[in-house]
């Protein structure tokens, strides 16, 4: 594995950062609103389950499951979700390199807990789903806040350069902006910032990286209740990695876009689909992700 990290860290290029693309996620709920989230993602293409490593040119597939539970809350007055998550990744990559030939490595196991805390700082106090019936014939505009927090608890080998977990903490704050065209077109604009803490055992040497920096937009069209389509865009920038002291050239920057459909299939049931894609710095190598998860509503 040793030669495998050799290998890697004389690829000039890095790898794109999978950055989240979340439309409707300041769209608020009636307090005491709890869902329950099942699903599936399966990326292809120049990605690994932890896309902010030092590795491009890869050739992956990783199928994802998770499970999701949200709550609606009060905080301050205003309307705010609580949320933890859990992954679990199974997947293959495969890196050609000119010296060394063919590397490929598999992996499977759970990965990191996360939990989020999203606020409506204007526009969206905490409400019945009388005043959000209201809301929805008349909306106003949304500011909210996003904190966001990953922690160490996933699988991790330290023989191995890929793994389910990432053995380090990381942080993302946002700030967004929902703003109504009419009375079913939105458009939601978000600023943020990743932060990570380091991996002090990244194959026997200490892993650092620069914070990356995100902006991403979406224009959602709400057809009815609980039935909704966007299409979404983010762009990146930021997260040079430094390991044992090196500093690598492995800036990320790129742009990632797609599209995504809420389906209510049932009372307080539904499915959700969403498509993106992006590419490695502006390079050749790209990636693809699909995703499908089924939400039930309490």
């Amino acid at each position: 594995m040793r030669s495998f990290l050799a290998a890697i860290l004389s690829l000039a290029s890095g790898v794109s950062l999978a950055q989240e693309l979340t439309p409707r996620a300041y769209w608020p709920a009636p307090k005491g609103t709890q869902v329950l989230t099942m699903g599936v993602l399966h990326h292809s293409g120049d990605t690994v389950p932890d896309p902010s490593l030092p590795l491009t040119g890869v050739d992956s597939r990783i199928t994802k499951g998770y499970l999701g539970y949200l709550r609606t809350i009060s905080l301050f007055g205003r309307s705010a979700n609580f949320i933890v998550e859990l992954p679990y990744s199974d997947g293959n990559t495969r890196v050609e390199h000119e010296e060394m030939g063919l590397l490929e490595q598999d992996y499977k196991g759970v990965g990191d807990i996360s939990a989020t805390l999203s606020i409506n700082l204007l526009g969206a106090p905490t409400m019945s789903r009388e005043e959000l019936t209201a809301m929805r014939e008349a909306p106003s505009s949304i500011v909210g806040a996003i904190l966001k927090v990953v922690a160490p608890t996933g699988s991790y080998d330290n023989d191995q350069l890929v793994n389910a977990g990432a053995n380090r903490w990381a942080l993302r704050a946002e700030v967004g902006y929902m703003l109504p065209l009419q009375r079913q077109w939105l458009i939601e604009v978000a600023v943020g910032a990743w932060m990570f803490g380091d991996n002090d055992d990244f194959l026997g040497l200490r892993r650092e990286q620069d914070d990356v920096y995100t902006v991403q937009a979406h224009l959602v069209h709400r057809f009815s209740p609980g039935f909704w389509a966007s299409l979404d865009l983010n762009g990146y920038r930021g997260g040079r990695s430094k390991i044992d002291g090196r500093r690598l050239d492995d800036l990320k920057r790129d742009s990632k876009y797609g599209a995504t459909v809420v389906w209510p299939v049932a009372r307080g049931q539904v499915l959700k689909f969403s498509y993106a894609a992006g590419s490695v710095n502006d390079a050749e190598e790209d990636f693809d992700v699909f995703s499908l998860n089924y939400q039930r509503l309490f």
